[in-house]
């Protein structure tokens, strides 16, 4: 392995001179952007302004010995791509605060903001402003994105009705078989059972994984989500979150979770039930939404004329039902909490 040289110290001012250079884009929507206190745009008048924000945290969020800079930069925007496509809206301007440690080197910052805007570039989201900062205890990211969508149109977790059907996009579990997959020190005899191929779809879902942004829109615009959140944490989460919102419960049939043939793989190798990892799977950043049940034939046949992968996996119950998994048998039982919690 070739040593990595020494440390040059980061130099703040130069740094963002070269990062505005770089990333910067010219937009008539944005009257001011880096360089002076705060940075001014304009939004369209009747338009709802929609606000998210992450921090992340180096050994919590992320770590540099499983994902390079670029991955950690297009992972962190992503994030943030994926809250603004589950209130159904138009992602448009970005801030990134960062607070970098003494043994990076203002390359490692370029490449993590190269990750960054190549997440957003799809989106024609400009970078801003934001923050430098020093650190000692390891690398520190805080993104905030602003989006918009029209006025009296956003996607919430509260509206859920009683007969809705549970719906999700794309397929479950990958990013966390991915993570799996670069965090095992070695490669057991199971492993080495999993496709080349199969082991390359799993580690580029977690490392470059894809906001729905387009689907939120199509759901939004079209009327069809009464509530809507991303798997960010895991569906087995994220679900009671719509539940919570909505005073409603869930029945999951979980033997329709949409698991890609790559994942069943990989839990073959490794003795596991695909549906633990489909449950407690975060950051595979789909999105888990509820439709009334008379707009379902409409809803399915606009998915498959726009390209749009869906999944009806459940219905809503009663507040005082749970949330309940069915098995294809018919049998049910309370569906366990597996998914990711901070400070647990």
């Amino acid at each position: 392995m070739a040593r990595r040289k020494a440390a040059t110290p980061i130099q703040e001012f130069p740094l963002i001179r070269q990062l505005q250079r770089r990333f910067e884009r010219k937009s008539p929507s944005v009257l001011k952007g880096i360089g002076d206190d705060a940075a001014v745009v304009s939004i369209p008048s009747g338009n709802w302004t929609v606000l998210t924000t992450d921090l992340l945290a180096e050994g919590v969020h992320f770590d540099l010995r499983t994902a390079d800079f670029a991955s950690v930069g297009y992972r962190a925007a992503m994030a943030n791509l994926s809250d603004v496509a589950a209130m159904g809206a138009t992602p448009r301007f970005l801030l990134i605060s960062i607070a970098v440690p003494k043994t990076l080197q203002a390359a490692d910052v370029t490449r993590l903001y190269r990750g960054l805007m190549q997440a957003c570039g799809g989106y024609g989201v400009h970078l801003i402003g934001g923050d430098t900062s020093a650190s000692h205890q390891g690398l520190f990211l805080s993104i905030t994105l602003l989006g918009t969508t029209a006025e009296g149109k956003a996607l919430f977790r509260h509206g859920a009705k009683v007969g809705d059907s549970l719906y999700v996009t794309g397929t479950l579990g990958d990013s966390l078989a991915g993570l799996q997959l670069l965090t095992q020190r070695r490669q057991t005899a199971r492993q080495s059972r999993l496709k080349p191929v199969d082991r390359r779809f799993l580690v580029n879902r977690h490392l470059h994984p894809t906001a729905r942004v387009r689907e939120g829109l199509w759901l939004n615009r079209a009327g069809f989500a009464t509530s809507a959140i991303d798997l960010s944490d895991g569906l087995s989460g994220d679900l009671r979150h719509i539940c919570e919102a909505s005073h409603v419960g869930a029945a999951v049939d979980v033997s329709a979770l949409p698991i890609s043939q790559a994942c069943r793989a990989y839990a073959g190798t490794q003795g596991i039930d695909p549906v633990t990892l489909a449950l407690a799977g975060g950051e595979d950043y789909e999105l888990l939404f509820t439709v009334a049940s008379h707009n379902e034939r409409s809803l399915e046949r606009q998915a498959r004329s726009r390209g749009f992968q869906i999944t009806k996996v459940g219905i809503m119950r009663p507040g005082r039902f749970g949330i309940q998994a069915v098995t294809s048998g018919g049998g049910t039982g309370p569906l366990p909490v597996t998914s990711y919690q901070h400070f647990r």
